[in-house]
């Protein structure tokens, strides 16, 4: 089970998330060229451990486990899991 980035990150990008990974498997960083043009954060769903630390440090609460994400915002874990192509 991997964590999902949801609607709240849209324009937010707060990368607080990033550097709370241990894994560093949220993307895009702020020093990727990517990251202007990116309207949210998103987890690898592979590479993801499942530790949970992103979550607490979320200042708009966009970070979900995957069997707790809101069914309105169930699209978000495809959406993640399509930014790296899997």
């Amino acid at each position: 089970m991997a964590y999902v980035i949801a609607e709240p990150c849209i324009g937010t990008k707060d990368t607080a998330c990033v550097d709370a990974c241990p894994v560093d498997c949220i993307h895009p960083k702020k020093d990727e060229s990517e990251f202007n043009d990116a309207e949210q954060l998103y987890i690898d769903p592979v590479e993801c451990i499942d530790c949970g630390a992103c979550v607490p440090v979320c200042p708009v609460s966009a970070i979900f486990a995957l069997d707790d994400l809101p069914e309105k915002w169930q699209s978000f874990a495809e959406k993640n899991a399509q930014h790296y192509g899997r």
